[in-house]
């Protein structure tokens, strides 16, 4: 069954020629011109992953990124006109898993949607099973445990904490991270690590600020604890 695509976006031209190459590529896709029409639409028909313009009449997108977060972990890309690093950053710290910069190329937005979504499908072995310390990643059912209770993660956040759990007490410098989750042509910026990284400790860690899982190695990355360092 095809993957359906909600593109949230007030400027017809560009969800018309979303929707087109979106279609060509075989995804069935809904489109919202506002906020509320964006929520009321996602309610109703559960999309695989959504598009969402940073600027939108009514609910802007990043209101809506929060509604959306609050109910749900579907994929969310945002598109934003506006080439500055901290409204990237708002974005993804508001739980999106990724950007595009306008002007795009509908192709590249297209290759983006193919491979988060392979992501969360999890082209990897069914029973593929990731364990470090109190962490366990089902990945083929995307779920998280730590320490016995279950954390809801974005799929970059999935991705990126599974790229750890892999590798325990290996440190990997932002760059390598970014190359590890990241699978189509479109850019990325150290800073986006540091976000889901941030967005990740809020959710596993007793205490963020002090860390038990991913520790920071100043100058370079990150690390995920060694097992017996994790109590």
């Amino acid at each position: 069954m095809a993957k359906t695509i909600l593109v949230v976006d007030d400027e017809r031209k560009i969800i018309a020629v979303l929707k087109g190459y979106l279609e060509q590529a075989g995804f069935r896709v809904l489109t919202a011109g506002d906020g509320q029409m964006a929520l009321t639409t996602f309610r109703h028909a559960k999309p695989d992953l959504v598009i969402l313009d940073l600027m939108l009449p009514g609910i802007d997108g990043l209101d809506v990124c929060r509604a959306l977060r609050r109910e749900s972990s579907v994929p969310i890309i945002m598109l934003t006109a506006r080439a500055e690093e901290a409204d990237r950053l708002i974005g993804l710290e508001l739980g999106a898993d990724d950007y595009v910069v306008k002007p795009f190329s509908p192709r590249e937005v297209v290759l983006r949607v193919r491979a988060i979504l392979r992501r969360v499908e999890g082209e990897i072995a069914a029973s593929e099973v990731l364990q470090a310390g109190g962490i366990i990643l089902d990945l083929a059912a995307h779920q998280a445990t730590v320490a016995g209770r279950p954390v809801e993660l974005t799929p970059m956040e999935f991705e990126l904490l599974a790229v750890l759990v892999r590798s325990p007490g290996r440190t990997f410098a932002r760059a390598q991270l970014l190359q590890q989750i990241q699978d189509s042509p479109l850019e990325g910026f150290d800073r986006t690590v540091d976000v889901h990284i941030r967005n990740i400790r809020a959710k596993i860690e007793p205490d963020p600020k002090n860390p038990r899982y991913i520790h920071t190695v100043y100058g370079i990355g990150y690390k995920l604890a060694e097992p017996t360092h994790a109590k």
